[in-house]
């Protein structure tokens, strides 16, 4: 236990000399397990991390959802997605800022990612807002929280990290995160709803929408349901795993994309490029984080941890709300996908070891990653709009998501204490 919270100390003491928490856990690991265990063996088996991350077949759905996703977002598809949304609903209070979470929902079933979605909808969204007077605290809050959508409604890269560090089934993990996803979104609609009550100002209403517009936008989006059926449909039913699913979703993105004319010679460049930066940065956090878990279950801690909860007496759910507020605490200071690979190799035993199931689990953790996205001071979404939208003050948008930080909280909380929301559908996957 001594030596893994020494472990544990040293990163965060790098974190705060600001070393990149990737390196950080990679030498603490390191340099830890060679002191117990022994130079060579130490480093047989950090050669042995690398060769297995960067070979494994599983791995692979990572960079092509990233690729599907550029894809898709250089197809123009997003604009097609706000369009559709702001059709029906545009005219009520609030509508643009609803539609806004519409189109992340739609965007984040094709993308996977928090950060893609929350910078590619800011292009989007944000200039219909201002023009029609929206506040900025509201214009950027509901942006920021609507970009999460894009790791709880699969696919979700977080879902695949977690599903192959803790051998999890990501085809479970993905139809786990559809209901959570839905619920969220309704939360954060329901925000939205909750601040144009109060102040009306800040979301007026558009114009509405005829049938004949509605139904042209959308016939826009068909594209989207294309991919989103035949890639999780596909999942789901069994006809192919999470990793071909991504290949088959990636290649008809990229003829989607092609076909509309938005893929010249330097754009497919710029995508490949853009696509092979995110992933070796998944890649050599995975890599670091799994060397630094080597080390955690090396030491007594897992177990210890598990006997000492053991004699608190505490329930089972209240074990894990410990760890959640644990999460949403650290979230507020860390990276949130550095925090969940460092805590992992503690937390997962203790929460198999209580009986609770994994995928019910991995969708807390999506929650958890949620709510650090865009909680200040670090949150990364929020960094995110304040170098997009240069006339947006950083207290501007930190003013506009503490709401949909709660709403997000909210939703956790109904998961933790029904896990059904997350499981019912998993259970009818093969």
């Amino acid at each position: 236990m001594t030596a893994a919270l020494l472990g544990f100390g040293a990163v965060f003491l790098l974190a705060l000399l600001r070393v990149p928490l990737a390196f950080a856990m990679g030498f603490v690991g390191f340099v830890a397990l060679g002191l117990m265990r022994g130079w060579g063996p130490t480093a047989a088996s950090a050669a042995q991390v690398v060769y297995d991350t960067g070979f494994a077949y599983t791995l692979s759905v990572v960079p092509l959802f990233i690729l599907m996703g550029n894809f898709v977002a250089k197809a123009g598809l997003a604009h097609e997605l706000f369009r559709a949304a702001y059709a029906f609903i545009g005219h009520v209070r609030g509508g643009l800022a609803h539609a806004t979470v519409l189109a992340c929902a739609g965007f984040g079933a094709i993308c996977g990612s928090s950060i893609a979605t929350a910078a590619t909808m800011s292009k989007v969204a944000y200039p219909s807002m201002k023009k029609l007077g929206y506040s900025d605290y509201l214009s950027t809050g509901v942006i920021a929280a609507g970009g999460t959508l894009g790791i709880m409604i699969p696919p979700s890269t977080i879902m695949v990290i977690y599903g192959i560090v803790t051998e999890t089934n990501i085809g479970k993990l993905f139809a786990a995160g559809v209901i959570p996803g839905l619920m969220t979104a309704a939360f954060l609609m329901a925000g939205v709803s909750w601040i144009t009550w109060r102040d009306p100002q800040a979301g007026p209403a558009g114009e509405r929408s005829t049938w004949p517009q509605r139904w042209a936008a959308l016939r826009g989006i068909w594209g989207v349901l294309v991919l989103v059926i035949v890639v999780l449909g596909g999942i789901y039913g069994g006809v192919f795993t999470a990793t071909e699913g991504a290949g088959i979703g990636a290649a008809g993105a990229f003829f989607f994309a092609l076909a509309r004319g938005a893929l010249p010679p330097k754009v497919l460049l710029q995508v490949l490029v853009e696509s092979a930066r995110t992933t070796a940065m998944l890649f050599t956090i995975l890599i670091a984080a799994m060397m630094f878990s080597n080390f955690i279950n090396f030491t007594s801690m897992p177990g210890d941890l598990r006997d000492w909860i053991t004699h608190m007496g505490l329930s089972p759910v209240m074990v894990v709300g410990a760890m959640m507020l644990i999460y949403v605490l650290l979230g507020t200071i860390m990276e949130e996908l550095s925090m969940v690979l460092l805590t992992i190799p503690v937390f997962f035993p203790i929460v198999t070891a209580l009986g609770f199931d994994p995928v019910w689990f991995g969708v807390l953790i999506v929650f958890v990653v949620q709510i650090g996205l865009i909680s200040p001071p670090v949150g990364m979404n929020l960094f995110v709009l304040n170098a997009l939208l240069d006339d947006v003050s950083l207290k501007q948008i930190f003013r506009g998501v503490w709401l949909f930080v709660l709403m997000l909280i909210g939703a956790m909380l109904l998961v933790l204490e029904w896990p059904q929301l997350a499981l019912w559908l998993p259970g009818f996957m093969k």
